[in-house]
């Protein structure tokens, strides 16, 4: 059994739990953990999701700042993309970029892509080792290290403290 990928799945399923009942009362929370933790035995014994995660009070300093600075992106992002629906004369100029990845957790890579498709504006259509291909609302330039310092190095500076 790997106790790190269970204790995490438990914290998870068990602020879930809470988030969903919004309740503190004991016996709720005792149903809670009880249930968070069946769960976590049962699905991650034997997972290995949760391994590249550090737990330092370190990573957890990133992980908050990483959320501030996804915050940020997603909100500048949202209002960039609605302006160009509202207004329909701002050029755009689509396209697929490829953008490259200093990290070398599978986690890591994984949550960079999503952070890139939940932004507005860009897509990340496939991972092949260290390179991402991001459909780009507006391609501002086509050099891999120009396109990679916009769209990647933003998030990836945080989430090389936590994944490595």
């Amino acid at each position: 059994m790997k106790f790190k990928n269970v204790l995490i799945s438990f914290i998870i399923a068990f602020i879930f739990w809470i988030l969903l009942n919004n309740s503190f009362e004991p016996l709720q929370l005792i149903i809670g953990a009880g249930l968070s933790l069946i769960l976590a035995l049962i699905f991650c014994a034997r997972c290995d999701v949760f391994s590249e995660i550090k737990l330092t009070p370190k990573a957890f300093f990133f992980t908050l700042a990483y959320l501030v600075v996804f915050l940020y992106e997603l909100v500048k992002s949202n209002i960039d993309v609605a302006r160009r629906v509202i207004t329909p004369s701002l050029p755009i100029n689509p396209g697929i970029v490829e953008v490259k990845t200093k990290l070398k957790s599978k986690m890591g890579r994984m949550i960079l892509a999503n952070s890139i498709t939940l932004t507005p504006g860009t897509l990340t259509i496939d991972i092949q080792d260290d390179i991402l291909y991001i459909h780009w609302i507006d391609v501002q330039s086509e050099d891999i290290d120009e396109a990679t310092k916009t769209i990647v190095r933003k998030f990836e500076k945080y989430l090389e403290k936590i994944y490595g």
